[in-house]
């Protein structure tokens, strides 16, 4: 037994000095792996810390910083609620605010090109071109450009405008551009039209109502008329009429027993509750229950019609319409009825394939008992050129069309 508590005690002893013998072997592990570590940072290798690292980047693709799939999933749920809530609210505001309804509208606060000076029209091109400022009311001016034909164009640069005024009693004939919403009688397309009327040989008077461009005043439909009104009639003064471009205008002059020598309408609509109906604007909300409550009767309130369909009817004199099949802003529709009127053989229409609300603005034109004796006319221009809605002026038919319906009164029989 001794002898076998003699080994216990030996095994005991032996167990019991292995501590400090495996404690100096760790610590010898960890200074040659610390001296290690240190060679390969001193030479450079990439790969010294692979596995070491390992733990460390695994701790950091679990890091909380990291975004996650329901992260991702959580912010795009927010933000649909944020335009959810922003779709909802903007008929009511549209609304409960019809000034801002009135705003989009008439776009007057748009100025494309920005930074253009109105006082220089020859930055765009129109050396021939005076600019100057009429007063239709005593606290009230609007600026108006007048290009001379460009015949006459050697002659103007730099001439006063009494010299620009004396011109318009020249043979050549004078049109008196009214033009639509959003930007400035500086905009690009209208720059180029003048230009093309210029080179066929009109006077062009164009104009920015009361509150476009540099003009004073606010926006209204009943100013808008007022002031068309008023150059007209100093531009009658000084060469006795001539072709307008605005029903408005030409239904009071109508009325009042001095109608224009014509009405040219470019892409024209029916009225302004069914041109904002169509308008690219309206496709979000055009299904929306309740849209002509929401939108339709916030432009009525502010008096704002624009019935184009109505006024034909209180016109006297002959009428052009011109109309792009691939408008996008005032869109082609209703096709079936022009259709059935041409058939008919009814007054001579020069037309590709017409349809749409200028078409369906000619069918009431056609119609209209005060256009009997005048000539109403309606020409497409297929989708194939791609002038939609801004550049028709780029056809080169567009000096003859205007010569030849210019040039007659009454239509020819087919």
């Amino acid at each position: 037994m001794q002898r076998g508590g003699a080994v216990t005690c030996s095994e005991a002893s032996a167990a019991i000095g292995h501590r400090p013998a495996s404690a100096d072997m760790r610590k010898r592990r960890r200074t040659s792996t610390a001296a290690l570590r240190e060679e390969r940072d001193a030479s450079g290798d990439p790969d010294g810390d692979r596995e070491t690292s390992r733990p460390a980047e695994a701790a950091e693709l679990h890091s909380p910083t990291t975004p996650s799939r329901g992260g991702v999933m959580s912010k795009a749920w927010r933000a649909a609620r944020w335009l959810l809530l922003v779709y909802v609210c903007v008929p009511f505001v549209v609304k409960l605010c019809p000034s801002i309804q009135a705003n989009l509208v008439f776009l007057n606060f748009v100025r494309s090109p920005f930074f253009l000076d109105l006082k220089r029209p020859s930055d765009v091109g129109l050396d021939h071109t005076l600019n100057f400022y009429l007063r239709p009311e005593r606290t009230l001016s609007i600026g108006v450009w007048h290009t001379v034909p460009s015949d006459m164009r050697p002659e103007a640069e730099g001439k006063s405008q009494e010299w620009f005024e004396s011109a318009l009693s020249s043979a050549h004939p004078a049109i008196l551009y009214l033009h639509g919403n959003t930007g400035t009688r500086g905009g690009d397309h209208r720059v180029e039209l003048y230009k093309v009327l210029s080179s066929s040989g009109y006077h062009v008077l164009a104009f920015d109502y009361r509150g476009w461009g540099d003009s004073q005043g606010s926006p209204s439909e009943g100013g808008m008329t007022s002031d068309a009104l008023f150059v007209y009639r100093w531009l009658k003064e000084r060469r006795g009429g001539g072709p307008v471009v605005a029903t408005n205008l030409v239904r009071r002059l109508c009325d009042g027993g001095s109608a224009p020598d014509a009405l040219i309408l470019e892409s024209p609509f029916t009225n302004i509750r069914e041109e904002a109906r169509s308008h690219p604007f309206a496709t979000l909300y055009r299904h929306l229950p309740g849209f002509d409550w929401f939108f339709l009767d916030a432009i009525t309130a502010n008096d704002i019609r624009f019935a184009n369909d109505d006024n034909v009817n209180h016109i006297s004199c002959p009428v052009l319409i011109l109309h792009a099949e691939d408008d996008h802003v005032v869109p082609f529709h209703l096709g079936k009825q022009v259709r059935r009127r041409l058939r008919r053989g009814s007054p001579r229409v020069s037309s590709h394939a017409a349809c749409g609300l200028s078409p369906q603005l000619y069918e009431t034109a056609v119609r209209s008992p005060s256009l009997d004796a005048h000539k109403v006319q309606f020409v497409a221009f297929p989708s194939s050129l791609a002038y939609k809605h801004k550049f028709i002026y780029r056809s080169p038919r567009l000096p003859a069309i205007l010569s030849d319906f210019l040039g007659a009164r009454r239509p020819a029989e087919e």
